[in-house]
């Protein structure tokens, strides 16, 4: 069972903003204005001019797009997403560190 789930695979995975909304259906212009209001956040500092996203923060996407279709407003579909992000963000601090970085 262990097999199934990567682990590193998980911790390295990036994705870049055309990934994202290929995989989210959320439009570029969408993810960058979540960016910008702090929603959602890149890893563009870390890795030069290019957008990258990790799996929390895809998750996080895919969970606010999954609020909104329910109705709710983003203010409240973010807050939700955030609260039901928390063990899966539990669990990847769990996972072995790569000893490489």
């Amino acid at each position: 069972m262990e097999d199934l789930f990567d682990y590193e695979l998980i911790s390295k995975l990036r994705l870049s903003i055309g990934g994202v909304e290929d995989i989210t259906g959320i439009n570029q212009r969408k993810l960058r204005y979540w960016e910008e209001k702090g929603i959602i956040h890149s890893l563009t500092g870390k890795c030069g001019a290019n957008k990258l996203f990790d799996y929390i923060n895809v998750k996080k996407i895919l969970y606010i797009k999954d609020f909104l279709e329910e109705g709710f407003t983003l203010q409240t579909a973010v807050k939700k997403a955030d609260e039901k992000l928390i063990p899966v963000i539990e669990f990847l601090g769990k996972l072995p560190k790569d000893e490489n970085k």
